[in-house]
């Protein structure tokens, strides 16, 4: 599996997670002139924006870590372009969905970071 391969994956896997947390698929892949959401899901409270990180373990560091001050300015950005097109009533909120997922074979971990920044 190539990168891009495993990060649909890995944004598919995050979805299925929070479907079954009961939330709801607003939209994947949001793309605006600043960046990406890998996922914009609600439930009855929050509007959800997702960003998704996998990686085969935290040795390294936490996936999480990966969600910077430019890359959090970025989704900010991003969410507000989203928001000035849709209305909502619902509070938007920013989530991180951490993976680990060693190999093809061994369930993957997730960790969902709930109001992460």
């Amino acid at each position: 599996m190539d990168v891009r391969q495993r990060g649909k994956w890995g944004e598919a896997a995050a979805l299925d997670f929070l479907l079954k947390k009961n939330y709801t698929a607003v939209t994947a892949g949001y793309r605006s002139r600043f960046g990406e959401i890998d996922l914009i899901v609600k439930n009855s409270q929050f509007l959800v924006f997702v960003e998704v990180k996998l990686r085969k373990n935290a040795n390294f560091a936490h996936a999480r870590e990966f969600v910077g001050k430019t890359k959090q300015n970025k989704l900010r950005m991003t969410a507000e372009m989203w928001l000035s097109e849709n209305e909502t009533e619902l509070q938007p909120r920013f989530d991180v969905i951490e993976i680990y997922a060693p190999s093809e074979q061994t369930p993957p971990e997730i960790i969902h970071i709930e109001n992460a920044f």
